[in-house]
């Protein structure tokens, strides 16, 4: 196992991701979500309780990586895909890839109809 080189977690309630998707509409949701999870998030029941679990776990890995809003951190850097199982994973692309090249990205998701928390570590890769 690597050493840990960031942590971070956030939490997001889901009628306030609900009020902004429908406030902002397809232009938020492009801005923010890879085609892989829109369509994800829409094939569900409720797509805004995963589009807020999504978003949830970009936020803990941009606080993870500790890179404030320095402008290059962008939202679709970072895609949350399933396993087969069911576990969340991330995949990065474009800069946030370049900048953890070497390290492993793990990510733990969990709501409520309410609230959603995402908990990211990066590990640096031996």
């Amino acid at each position: 196992m690597g050493s840990i080189l960031g942590i971070g977690v956030d939490v997001v309630d889901v009628k306030r991701m609900k009020v902004a998707i429908d406030a902002w509409g397809p232009a938020l949701v492009k801005k923010m979500f890879t085609e892989t999870e829109v369509a994800y998030c829409k094939s569900k029941k409720k797509p805004h309780e995963h589009f807020a679990a999504r978003f949830a776990a970009k936020e803990a890995v941009s606080k993870a990586m500790e890179t404030g809003w320095s402008g290059q951190f962008r939202w679709r850097d970072v895609e949350v895909v399933n396993e087969i199982s069911g576990a969340p994973k991330v995949v990065l692309h474009d800069y946030v890839a370049s900048q953890l090249a070497q390290c492993k990205v793990h990510v733990s998701l969990s709501h409520t109809e309410n609230t959603v928390v995402a908990f990211a570590i990066i590990e640096k890769k031996e």
